[in-house]
């Protein structure tokens, strides 16, 4: 990530921030910002903003494969949000004075991984996406389920954004959070309607099991550091774990109720090496 660019030395920034913090008001400008919280910010905002391109050219297929003609518009609908609000956000990063149009060039956002490839909670390749944007769409089922998901997933992580220290990304994560709201109900819709449909059911089952490891794995380790350092500097609200047992129980709760079963997800930070495993 590129340095801060604003003009006052890095202690007077520091001082700067560490004031406006303790009387909880807003950090507005690069100049407000300490080395260490712009380095942050922008990560994060690049995170959100290339996860917000990469899904939306991954969705881009699905307006001509989609079901019936109403459908087609509604996708095309979605797409057209995901890339407004990837563009939203590199604006907030040209603010910042982060090289967005560079960063953008260098990247292939329409890269994705062999559908069998497990990648973890690892990055495919050097764009800052959430790396479930790395894994194809095949099916109908696929791309609802998706939606079903992801966009849910991402709507809990953005809970954690309207409260920011950070204002013009907190008021802008209220627009983009609005919209998010009516991706997650045309998942629900849909998933709905094929659980309880003898005849599609088994393939939005396959789906769920498919994408709800995957879509675990977004939310990052338990207890880690950079989590807490982000939350200390108000940059986020709750421990990585937290948010996704959150998103877990809603998501359980729906399903269920649909008839579907939930996979089991274990973490690779909990699973034991095979070298350790001692034969029987």
């Amino acid at each position: 990530m590129p340095s801060n660019p604003s003009s006052l030395s890095a202690t007077q920034r520091e001082e700067r921030m560490m004031t406006k913090l303790a009387k909880s008001e807003s950090i507005e400008t690069v100049d407000d910002m300490s080395d260490e919280y712009y380095d942050h910010l922008t990560n994060l905002m690049v995170q959100q903003a290339d996860s917000e391109l990469a899904g939306g050219f991954g969705y881009v297929p699905w307006i001509m494969k989609a079901p019936t003609t109403e459908e087609m518009l509604v996708v095309s609908n979605i797409v057209r949000d995901e890339v407004r609000h990837a563009r939203a956000m590199y604006r907030l990063l040209e603010d910042a004075k982060f090289g967005v149009d560079d960063w953008v060039d260098k990247m292939d956002f329409t890269f994705r991984v062999d559908d069998s490839e497990n990648l973890g909670d690892k990055r495919a390749s050097s764009d800052k996406r959430v790396n479930i944007f790395y894994y194809p769409i095949e099916s109908w089922a696929d791309f609802v389920m998706f939606n079903f998901l992801m966009d849910r997933g991402a709507g809990h992580q953005l809970e954690d954004v309207k409260v920011s220290t950070y204002g013009p990304w907190r008021r802008e994560i209220d627009r983009i959070f609005k919209e998010e709201l009516t991706h997650v109900a045309h998942g629900d819709f849909w998933v709905k309607k094929l659980a309880l449909n003898p005849a599609t059911k088994p393939e939005i089952q396959a789906a769920l099991d498919r994408w709800w490891p995957r879509v675990m794995a977004i939310f990052g380790r338990p207890g880690s550091r950079k989590n807490k350092r982000y939350r200390e500097l108000g940059l986020k609200k709750r421990d990585n774990n937290d948010v996704r047992e959150f998103f877990a129980k809603e998501v359980r709760e729906k399903a269920e109720t649909w008839g579907l079963t939930m996979p089991q997800w274990i973490p690779d930070w909990q699973k034991v090496p095979e070298d350790s495993v001692i034969p029987g």
